[in-house]
């Protein structure tokens, strides 16, 4: 025995919806991971900005500060102020505050040895203003006018402002650049920003497709395979394709398919057999007796005295020979599948159709039919040849089974949900109870009777969706035949 065949992993309904899962959830992280960069560089562009902002300004706020310690120390000095010591500290300890501000707001090596070399200019430069509180002829007319001279500040502070200027274009090239790095954001942008939802409606038609070939359409196929097969037709098979699960699902139908198919065909031949078994005793009895009163007529042929005698005999074996043909074909009928066609008709007008083949046999015997009770109006969705052949072998059978001059009541009512149809006789009860699925109906003394008359009647109600009934009452028999009412629509047609 070899081994089965396991399902490729890929073929795994489970893994293909855990890879589209996947896929999507990589895609909503690619898409939160581009937006979270997005939101980043933005808020480093927007930090970085501000922070130039703040270094020009304070690189801006010690070239003031410088300037003006310039000014007001010259001019305290010219006056001879005992505060100018004072206020040139005044104006160094905020210089070096700025500094150090400076200092915190520095990000690249570059800008620090920029603030050194402008904090050395500064220091320069103060040195020099040093030197004049350290002059003794600085009140001297010539050192008056120096320290007038517009000049005179321009000299003494040119270290530092080259100093600043270096500064200044140091945040100046950094500007530069972060406006060349956001416009390049800029560019691409438009570039970048479509690939997510591109990317997601590529996945929505690949696993849209993926499911269809995969599964949708395979489940389809099993479902409509099992339609068909519950209609019956057991040699439909299932093409075993699709995901492992519904590929053994189909396989599974299939194999299921087939073991009805053959418990059907089990079950058909042993009913078959039953059948057969059950028929075989009928035809049997049913073609003997005719048979046996035959060959007995014949030897009475032989020795009749006279050809009145022969006459009677030779009229008996037609009678016998008529009466096996008419058996015949009531059991290839009773055998023929029944397919009505169905029509709306008054029951009335059944019943007196029926009454119109019997009339010679009713006056014959002397038998009565009374009409009780006859309501003209309900219809039955009947085929009326149908109907008509089991409605004569029901009559038949209470005309044959009645005494002479008996009386046999016919009848046509209405319910609420359905039209009865009721044949009653005198004739002491019938002596069994006939069965849906029997072919012998019972004992019977008819002369020219089938045996048939019953189970045809049985057959022909059941195609018609009717019920027959059979029930013993006060010295004779009752025949119910229950007919659901006609639907409105079928009146109408």
């Amino acid at each position: 025995m070899t081994a089965p065949v396991l399902p490729s992993p890929s073929q795994s309904l489970r893994r293909l919806l855990l890879g589209y899962e996947l896929a999507f959830l990589v895609l909503v992280l690619v898409t939160g991971a581009m937006g979270g960069l997005w939101a980043y560089f933005w808020q480093q562009t927007a930090a970085e900005s501000l922070r130039l902002n703040a270094f020009a300004d304070t690189a801006a706020e010690i070239r003031a500060t410088v300037f003006q310690q310039i000014k007001d120390v010259a001019l305290a000095r010219l006056r001879d102020d005992p505060a100018a010591a004072a206020v040139n500290t005044g104006y160094y300890r905020r210089v070096q505050e700025h500094f150090n501000a400076l200092r915190r707001q520095s990000a690249t090596r570059a800008e620090d040895y920029a603030i050194q070399a402008m904090q050395e200019a500064y220091g320069q430069l103060q040195s020099d203003l040093q030197a004049v509180f350290d002059d003794a002829y600085l009140l001297n007319r010539v050192v008056r006018i120096k320290l007038l001279d517009p000049g005179y500040e321009q000299r003494i502070v040119s270290g530092f402002d080259d100093a600043y200027k270096r500064v200044r274009g140091l945040v100046d090239q950094s500007r530069a650049a972060q406006d060349v790095h956001v416009d390049e954001w800029t560019r691409r942008a438009p570039l970048v920003l479509p690939v997510p939802p591109l990317v997601a409606l590529g996945l929505l038609f690949l696993s849209r497709r993926s499911l269809s070939r995969g599964f949708v359409q395979p489940i389809r196929e099993v479902i409509a395979g099992t339609r068909r097969m519950s209609d019956g037709d057991l040699t439909q098979r299932l093409p075993e394709h699709g995901v492992t699960e519904v590929a053994q699902l189909a396989g599974s139908v299939n194999q299921l398919a087939a073991d009805l198919a053959a418990s059907r065909d089990a079950l058909i031949d042993a009913e078959r057999q039953a059948a057969l078994g059950a028929l075989v005793p009928v035809v049997a009895h049913n073609v003997r007796n005719p048979l046996a009163a035959i060959r007995a007529g014949a030897q009475l042929l032989e020795h009749a005295d006279d050809l009145a005698e022969a006459r009677t005999t030779a009229r008996d074996i037609i009678d016998t020979v008529d009466r096996l043909g008419r058996w015949v074909s009531a059991l290839v009928s009773y055998l023929h599948p029944l397919k009505p066609r169905l029509a709306p008709v008054r029951a009335t007008v059944l019943l007196d159709a029926v009454c119109g083949l019997l009339r010679a046999r009713l006056d014959e015997r002397g038998i009565d039919l009374v009409r009780e009770p006859w309501v003209e109006s309900p219809e039955v969705a009947v085929d009326a040849d149908l109907m008509e052949q089991a409605l004569y072998g029901l009559l038949a059978n209470a005309l044959e089974a009645s005494p002479r001059g008996a009386t046999i009541v016919i009848g046509v009512q209405a319910t609420p949900t359905h039209t009865l149809i009721t044949i009653r006789d005198h004739a002491g009860g019938i002596p069994f109870l006939p069965e849906p699925s029997g072919l012998e109906p019972g004992p019977s003394t008819k002369r020219f009777g089938t045996g048939l008359g019953i189970p045809v009647a049985f057959k022909v109600c059941k195609a018609h969706g009717w019920q027959l009934a059979f029930e013993v009452v006060e010295n004779g028999t009752l025949v119910t035949l229950s007919a659901p009412h006609v639907a409105r629509s079928a009146r109408d047609e």
